[in-house]
């Protein structure tokens, strides 16, 4: 795909660029969000568009992009299956993004003119970066990619992509983005539910693959959800990999989905690898004037099953330096990594 830099023109739902590529998508509708998840003020889902490139996505992307680089590494084909794969790429400086402003205390800290003179990044952060700079021309960073377009950029011509959107607006933009990749049948759009539609899927026929699940978990049961799509995933496919991401914000659902997680890899007898990112405080705060102030997201998980055992070396010299160079509190900024199994 063309690198993507000055919006050339403009249609309703589209945003063109140089060489006829286009980022599709309108304004999502405003809804209302866990307590304590966004900051005061309009309150919207916590839908791809609004979030791209920040915090979070650094810390998911980051692990996707290794664990991607390792598993392509062998030469069978490799199935690549998104639960909840959103729009798919993204307009940093378009009305989603702007509306949170959140990429920057994201992508936008990690590039080359952002850094602190003399920082060099650990590999599989500047991996990160090097990707996301690759959709953009020169320094700048006006289009950030989602976890499809990551996921197609890193993989080969006989590997396969299923990527499932079930809200009507992110599907609508996933297909329009993802047509523009005239990836023919390497790359399906599903407009299904990603919790019940990989099993169709599992095992694919190469006995190879990564599942992505990162559900919004704007609804209480998208917690049990996962647990139970886990389940049934490694009854179909035991030896694939997966790596599910989570909001650690205060509600016990999202405290107790980690422990959960650890409980059902180790019953299975499967490995498993825990990182966390932290860059600010949960708590809420009062004005003087008695208005409450929501802190936003603060931080977020990444849990992954059969992890390649080379993530774990990878991620330990990126996670304290997206905790340094990410934090929003130094205070509070914090990470984890772990494993077992």
């Amino acid at each position: 795909m063309a690198a993507i830099m000055q919006q050339a023109g403009l249609q309703r739902g589209t945003k063109r660029f140089p060489g006829g590529a286009r980022v599709h998508g309108r304004a999502p509708r405003k809804r209302h969000s866990p307590a304590g998840w966004l900051p005061s003020g309009p309150m919207f889902s916590y839908r791809h568009a609004f979030h791209a490139g920040n915090h979070a996505d650094v810390l998911k992307h980051t692990v996707l992009i290794a664990t991607l680089q390792h598993l392509t590494q062998k030469d069978a084909a490799l199935a690549v299956l998104d639960t909840h794969a959103g729009a798919g790429l993204f307009r940093l400086d378009g009305d989603y993004a702007a509306t949170s402003g959140e990429a920057a205390d994201g992508i936008l800290r990690l590039l080359p003119a952002a850094l602190p003179k003399g920082t060099e990044l650990a590999p599989a952060l500047q991996a990160y970066v090097d990707l996301v700079q690759s959709f953009n021309s020169g320094s700048a960073a006006k289009v950030y990619p989602g976890s499809p377009f990551i996921a197609h950029r890193l993989l080969r011509a006989h590997d396969r992509l299923k990527l499932f959107e079930l809200h009507p607006t992110d599907m609508r933009s996933l297909a329009g983005n993802i047509a523009q990749l005239d990836a023919g049948r390497q790359v399906a759009v599903l407009h299904e539910d990603g919790f019940e539609g990989i099993r169709k899927f599992l095992p694919p026929p190469s006995r190879r693959g990564l599942v992505l699940c990162d559900p919004s978990y704007e609804i209480k049961t998208d917690y049990g959800r996962v647990l139970e799509m886990l389940t049934e995933a490694l009854r179909r496919f035991a030896t694939g990999t997966y790596a599910v991401w989570y909001p650690i914000i205060p509600r016990p659902e999202a405290h107790d989905l980690p422990r959960r997680m650890k409980t059902l890899a180790t019953r299975a007898g499967k490995p498993w690898l825990h990182a966390t990112l932290t860059v600010k405080s949960s708590r809420i705060t009062t004005d003087t004037d008695g208005t409450q102030r929501r802190p936003g997201l603060p931080a977020s998980g990444m849990f992954v099953i059969n992890p390649p055992h080379t993530l774990k070396a990878a991620l330990k010299p990126a996670l304290p330096q997206m905790a340094e160079l990410l934090a929003q509190d130094a205070q509070h900024a914090a990470h984890s990594l772990e494993s077992g199994g």
